[in-house]
């Protein structure tokens, strides 16, 4: 089912999102579908469960190819639950994000490039990876759903910040 993104200004975005304590459970299952169905239906790269008013550390991200970001390399389809995220080294990469609950807008946002995510998947079983550049990205992206935040709050230059119409004129960009 195609839930209602909340917006930017709701203060249900800025809450930190509790974790998840029992897996593998009917209610966890249908909230992930939901997920998918929402992110599919937006053409996002990710999505995270306090953007749709539910507030659990629950994140899903990945594409195969993204309408939104053409020159992304795939991000494999994942469900992450509970993670807890460690940058491998001290590189920072500044790149532009949107995001579903800040439409029209996009701003530069400085992430760390490499980093080791952990957490579960919905039947509860570890997944660790460690990953770089896009996929990187989206992962800081989501996760800082779960803590409150918005990619507004780390954009540091407003001078890269602003409506894609403006900033991108005549290409056809979308929210993440």
């Amino acid at each position: 089912m195609i839930r209602d993104v909340l917006r930017m200004g709701d203060p249900r975005l800025l809450r930190v999102a509790k974790p998840v304590e029992i897996f593998d459970t009917p209610v966890l299952h249908a909230l992930i579908a939901d997920m998918f169905d929402t992110m599919r239906a937006l053409n996002g790269a990710g999505l995270a469960a306090p953007q749709i008013g539910v507030d659990l550390r629950v994140v899903i991200f990945g594409f195969v190819s993204s309408p939104r970001y053409p020159n992304a390399e795939a991000v494999p389809e994942t469900i992450l639950i509970n993670p807890q995220l460690t940058p491998i080294d001290d590189e920072i990469e500044e790149g532009w994000e949107g995001c579903l609950s800040v439409p029209g807008l996009r701003g530069v946002v400085p992430r760390y490039k490499r980093l080791r995510y952990r957490g579960f998947d919905a039947a509860g079983n570890v997944i660790d990876r460690s990953v770089d550049d896009f996929h990187a990205r989206v992962v800081q992206h989501e996760c800082d759903h779960l803590d409150g935040i918005l990619y507004p709050m780390r954009v540091r230059d407003f001078t890269r910040f602003g409506f894609q119409e403006e900033l991108f004129p005549g290409q056809a960009l979308q929210d993440d």
